[in-house]
This record gives structure tokens, C-alpha cells and sequence, in this order.
């Protein structure tokens, strides 16, 4: 199969040579593109660098930090457009590790997208405070309970899509960004019929950079999850107070 995975970097410079290093060594005959939000720590000059080491690696240059949804956006497109048969998304930090990407692809026999989830059968997160796990967890909680679907993680950025399932979605149509982006898509493949399963895997926090998380993007989430069920405003009415205090929660996280 033609198998592509995109990653988007922004400031990755320590990370992104050692995992595609590794990504080739496990799977010689996958496809990368890497998307480089022209970061001022030279990640896009590494990435022009390992392209020119392999010949299955891609690369596209954005003029400026476009959002992680874009990004996003833009891979899949070029995957696309070169028949990819599986595109995968993942960070380029080693939060996810690629000795799972195996695990996704041979999941994708049986679902046309699979997730690498934190917290089915349990929590497998690793270097996080208390209340960075207990945003994250509540977060997929609230968006299981309004969305209803039965998916454990919903904001993972670890996954494999079938290619038929980028197809059906209009892409041109999201604007979403970050969770939200995450989100937004795990609810319009469930709407075009879909199958969604979720493989077990460990996050572990990131050992360079920083994390790219903002209360934009957070409250980007929340409405998005509201808007994808169809009474959202009277859900968000009753819970307006809920959101507040959970964006306070986020100040002090």
C-alpha cells in the first residue's frame, strides 16, 4: 500500500532529524511530508536536508505559524494528490512513538480511521502534571457526552485514515484548528459512515520544544463540539457556566 504520514512542524529543530531517522528505519517504503511553519529555529532548513537524504520524503514550506488544522489541511492534499492508500498524521516531538505505527496500519485493515489513544483501557500518558491529565481527560469526557460516539479520545493527533475517508470529507470546508481540528474530524467521519476504532498507545511529553496549546485552542474545541450536535445552543445555554470555569482551569494549568 502507499502509506504517507504528515508532519507538521513549527520549531522541531532537536526532533524532527531523529524521527524521521527512525520512522525510515522502521519502514523504509512509507512517505513522509513534512509541513514547516517557516520556523525561525531552522527546522524547515533540516527538513530540506533530510529530503535530499530521502527520496520519499516531501516538504512544504508555508510562509508563516498557519495553525496546526492547515497544516494538516495541506498534507493531506498532497497526499492525496500522489494516491496515497493510508495517511497518517503524528507529532514531530516523539509524544508519539513511532514504534506503534505499525499497530495503526494494521488496525486500518478493519476501520477506515484508526486513533492512537491515550486513554482507551486505561491512562498511558507519561510526563504530564496532574492538571494538564485531568484537562485532557475531562475534555474527552465533555466531548464523548455531548457528540456522543463512542471514542475514548477524541483530541489524540496520532491516526490513520483511509484515503476514502479524506475523499468524502470537504476539507476545503474546515477551518478548525488544533483539538477543534482533531474533533471536527472524528465527527464528519462518523457522519459520512464510517468506521473509527482506537489502538492503545503511550504519550509521553515532550523532552524539547514546547507544548503549542492556547486558550484559543482550547476554546476553539469546546465550540466546535458544541456546533457538531445539533441542539448545540441550547447545550452550550446550560452549560455556558461549565465552560467558563473550565477556561479559568486552563489559566492555572
Amino acid at each position: 500500500m502507499n502509506i504517507t504520514i504528515v508532519i507538521p512542524t513549527f520549531n522541531e529543530a532537536k526532533n524532527l532529524e531523529r524521527l524521521v531517522e527512525q520512522i525510515f528505519y522502521l519502514h523504509p517504503g512509507f512517505n513522509i511530508i513534512v509541513v514547516d511553519d517557516n520556523s525561525p529555529d531552522g527546522t524547515g532548513d533540516i527538513a530540506d536536508a533530510l529530503s535530499r537524504r530521502y527520496l520519499r520524503l516531501r516538504v512544504i514550506h508555508r510562509p508563516c505559524q498557519a495553525g496546526l488544522g492547515s497544516a494538516y489541511l495541506e498534507g493531506f492534499s498532497l497526499a492525496l494528490s500522489e494516491n496515497a492508500d493510508l495517511i497518517m498524521e503524528m507529532d514531530a516531538d516523539f509524544s508519539h512513538d513511532p514504534r506503534y505505527i505499525a499497530d495503526l496500519v494494521k488496525a486500518s485493515q478493519d476501520a477506515d480511521l484508526v486513533i492512537g489513544s491515550r486513554y482507551i483501557n486505561g491512562v498511558r500518558v507519561e510526563g504530564w502534571r496532574f492538571r494538564r491529565l485531568l484537562l485532557s481527560k475531562f475534555a474527552n469526557i465533555f466531548v464523548s457526552f455531548v457528540i456522543v460516539k463512542p471514542v475514548w479520545d477524541f483530541t489524540a493527533g496520532f491516526r490513520c485514515y483511509r484515503r476514502r475517508v479524506l475523499e468524502s470529507i470537504d476539507l476545503e470546508k474546515i477551518s478548525s484548528d488544533g483539538y477543534a481540528f482533531q474533533i471536527e474530524l472524528i465527527y464528519l467521519t462518523f457522519k459520512h459512515g464510517f468506521r473509527v476504532c482506537e489502538v492503545p498507545i503511550i504519550f509521553r511529553e515532550r523532552a524539547h520544544g514546547y507544548s503549542k496549546i492556547s486558550r484559543k485552542v482550547v476554546r476553539e474545541a469546546f465550540w466546535i463540539t458544541l456546533k457538531c450536535h445539533a441542539p448545540w445552543r441550547e447545550i452550550w445555554r446550560h452549560l455556558s457556566f461549565l465552560f467558563k470555569d473550565y477556561n479559568e482551569f486552563v489559566g492555572r494549568a
